[in-house]
């Protein structure tokens, strides 16, 4: 059996679905586990309702907006859907949940929209006399309270797919959610852009023949082509280089989503949904060597924070330790570390409140040193660089903050 996964894009309007069912109906060869996104940019659309509901204020017209989109796609497929139930799901989890944190108010509302779309999909297919079961992932999919990015319960998850998906598989697709899975009493999330991961799970419980992405771009392509329009397509990788870029910042493939496949060594195919005829990009086995292009990934949104623990000493691994200890306490992950005599230099993901309470905590550690910090900066990374070209080729003139070079992977900080 297959596992297949379609994203917003796929699904963004009728003609999206439309086009899912031909897939489904042309490339399983059997019965497939379908893992749905929500629609289009309904994630950032029920992102904007939680903070008005959050901070009590209207939301109303927000709802009213997220209803009429996907009624328009309900009534272009000529298919039944509930949509007032949902809208009232969502209102319920806002009005209710208040007394949450809001890692976990978030969980509980923005999930409702791969409820939405995957419902919008199954009765679709159903329609077109494809059968399949619609199942919810949050039974599925077992994780702790680790709000927005939830820990799987590999046993749990495990036992509970065994239990229902696998009897299932038996007689029809099944049509389930990505990035939204459950704990004993609540919902909750595995991280922006998650259902990769999702597709993963499933592929690695149930022994998939593959894992198929359905993308927007033609294969995995060494770069952005919003960014560098001369982008070429890599028709395969090893699970040790797609893990490595999308460590960097590749936003193809969801970062989590190559363990799971390694381990049982089940290959990633990421394909286009718009030319599925296109033979895209293979992902699998660490024994082959690939001859790479230079491949580079960008991260926007970076905040540089400099550290001078003391002014007349060394840096010593002491401070080391109690400086690494601040961010892992915050779950702020470094995305670039650099020592020098008497300094630390840290490239972390912007994120306003929280490095603000980390550069507080090491002013008051450091006291007898400084705390500095760059905000609004951009990472780039190429694997596989060509020296004599790289430097020029990304730096574009502009004096870099910070560089790192090692053997296969260069970084500089703009």
């Amino acid at each position: 059996m297959k596992v297949f996964k379609f994203g917003g894009a796929s699904v963004k309007d009728a003609a999206g679905v439309k086009n899912v069912a031909t897939i489904i109906k042309n490339y399983t060869g059997g019965n497939a586990v379908i893992v749905v996104s929500a629609m289009g940019k309904t994630t950032n659309a029920l992102e904007q309702i939680v903070n008005l509901g959050y901070a009590k204020n209207d939301y109303n017209e927000a709802i009213n907006q997220l209803y009429k989109h996907h009624q328009i796609i309900v009534d272009d497929l000529h298919i039944h859907v509930e949509l007032s139930y949902f809208i009232d799901l969502i209102i319920q989890q806002i009005e209710g949940n208040r007394y949450m944190t809001y890692p976990q108010y978030y969980d509980q509302v923005v999930s409702v929209g791969e409820l939405i779309s995957s419902s919008i999909l199954s009765a679709y297919l159903s329609q077109q006399n494809i059968a399949n079961t619609w199942m919810d992932a949050r039974t599925l999919i077992a994780t702790d309270n680790t709000w927005r990015t939830g820990v799987v319960n590999w046993e749990k998850t495990t036992q509970q797919i065994a239990e229902t998906v696998t009897p299932a598989l038996q007689t029809a697709h099944v049509v389930t959610q990505g990035f939204i899975a459950g704990n004993q009493q609540n919902t909750t999330t595995l991280g922006r852009e998650g259902s990769d991961y999702t597709g993963a799970i499933f592929a690695n419980i149930l022994l998939a023949e593959g894992l198929w992405i359905w993308k927007d771009v033609p294969a995995v392509l060494n770069a952005d082509p919003k960014l560098y329009p001369d982008a070429i397509e890599i028709p395969e990788l090893t699970y040790y280089e797609a893990t490595e870029i999308t460590y960097y910042g590749a936003s193809v493939i969801h970062p989590k989503t190559i363990h799971p496949l390694e381990q049982k060594s089940i290959p990633l195919f990421v394909k286009s949904f718009i030319n599925p005829e296109l033979p895209g990009t293979v992902i699998q086995t660490n024994d082959k060597v690939i001859d790479y292009p230079p491949i580079t990934m960008e991260k926007p949104n970076q905040t540089l924070i400099s550290i001078i623990p003391s002014k007349v000493s060394f840096v010593d691994d002491e401070q080391m330790a109690i400086i690494y200890n601040v961010f892992i306490k915050h779950k702020l992950s470094i995305n670039i570390i650099q020592k020098a005599a008497q300094s630390v230099s840290v490239v972390v993901d912007d994120n306003d409140d929280v490095t603000r309470i980390i550069k507080d905590e090491l002013k008051l550690i450091f006291s007898q040193g400084e705390v500095r910090s760059n905000n609004n900066l951009k990472l780039i990374t190429i694997r596989n660089y060509i020296v004599t070209k790289a430097m020029k080729s990304f730096a574009n003139g502009q004096t870099p903050y910070l560089e790192q070079v090692t053997r296969k992977t260069m970084q500089v900080l703009l």
